[in-house]
């Protein structure tokens, strides 16, 4: 497979780059032609896990791969839980931030080949990244490819059950640099749900945490 031409943050004036350089900020994700956006505080991409991040951690058996691991505060947690991590991002930036604080981390594609596929227990999509390539029941079909039989999907989903909705973004930070445009999506629990009707996937948990909230998402028996 190859992996989608434009991704989150990159491109134009790269925005999300300079955040991560700069050790924080806000970016804004916005739909192209429509209004303001969702806020995204990189700041919280560079601290500590919080409760609502452990929470998914506390559920994890076997080794963990963090799809879209930014900068590696999943992974450094789950690594202090006694979790053999790796996380792979398709920014360099966020890459190399992780590398320089010892974490392992690929500058990679989840549709480009990974390490160990097939025999991952847990694989996460965490802080939207449900949303990476704009279609969530083809990230899931490929995350599917890269469990084990017995492996789990962690979702952090739309807060709002019912939102289904696919769209062109970009990121915008407050001094107005932006992005290039990229394929985006939103869903929640319950749209997901529908959506996985029908496939060889199911929801099998849902929970909430700080307002934020998650599905485990696994093969049917």
């Amino acid at each position: 497979m190859s992996s989608p031409a434009a991704h989150f943050g990159a491109g134009g004036d790269a925005p999300y780059d300079i955040a991560l350089r700069n050790g924080g900020g806000t970016l804004r994700l916005v739909e192209i032609g429509e209004g303001s956006g969702r806020r995204v505080e990189i700041g919280r991409f560079l601290a500590a896990a919080d409760a609502a991040d452990d929470s998914v951690i506390a559920r994890i058996r076997g080794p963990v791969l963090d799809v879209g691991c930014g900068p590696g505060r999943i992974v450094h947690a789950a690594i202090l839980a006694g979790r053999l991590s790796l996380g792979v991002d398709v920014s360099r930036t966020a890459v190399e931030h992780a590398r320089q604080r010892g974490l392992p981390a690929l500058h990679r594609s989840v549709f480009e080949p990974l390490p160990q596929e097939g025999s991952w227990r847990a694989l996460l999509l965490m802080d939207g990244n449900i949303g990476i390539g704009g279609a969530p029941h083809v990230l899931l079909e490929r995350c599917a490819q890269i469990i084990s039989t017995r492996g789990s999907i962690f979702v952090e989903v739309d807060p709002e059950p019912t939102t289904d909705r696919g769209y062109a973004a970009t990121v915008v930070d407050e001094d107005g640099r932006s992005s290039s445009p990229f394929p985006w999506y939103d869903v929640g629990a319950a749209a997901l749900r529908t959506r996985l009707k029908g496939s060889r996937l199911e929801i099998t948990e849902t929970w909430e945490v700080s307002g934020r909230a998650f599905v485990r998402v696994e093969r049917r028996l």
